[in-house]
């Protein structure tokens, strides 16, 4: 199933975390709406976006540096978001995994929407969330435990 919203379309309001979350677009349409609202705040950002990077964000995804392995799994959320930075439509099949190399690190991104993919990527240590380069971000792994306690 394809999720498409167009930019000319307003963002939504009054809806419950269900209906924003849960429903039909699994939220992609709530990230791609937050992505439109940072475009507007941080217009560097946009362009770095426009520009082919994949920078941090709020989902697993993007990074500032060159891993030692230099492919990975982003989340659908990272996608949507990165969408609207760059003042695309929203447009992403939920049945397909598209791959984006980062302009700026070589790094080989494919995005899913498969959270054992991105559960299990979390291993490498990497410096994803990290907005300023100083602070790390909060893994996704740490969202998907393995169920060792």
């Amino acid at each position: 199933m394809r999720i498409y919203r167009d930019t000319d379309q307003p963002d939504r309001s009054g809806l419950t975390w269900h209906q924003t979350w849960q429903a039909e677009d699994r939220g992609l349409i709530r990230s791609w709406e937050i992505g439109r609202r940072d475009a507007l705040r941080d217009p560097e950002l946009a362009a770095r976006c426009k520009a082919g990077e994949l920078p941090p964000l709020g989902w697993k995804g993007g990074g500032l540096k060159t891993l030692k392995k230099l492919t990975r799994w982003g989340s659908l959320h990272y996608l949507a978001e990165w969408q609207a930075l760059r003042g695309e439509p929203l447009s992403i099949d939920l049945a397909e995994e598209p791959t984006i190399i980062c302009s700026r690190t070589g790094m080989i991104v494919t995005f899913t929407g498969d959270t054992d993919k991105l559960a299990g990527a979390g291993t490498d240590h990497d410096d994803e969330g990290a907005t300023d380069g100083s602070a790390p971000g909060i893994s996704e792994q740490s969202l998907f435990p393995s169920g060792s306690n």
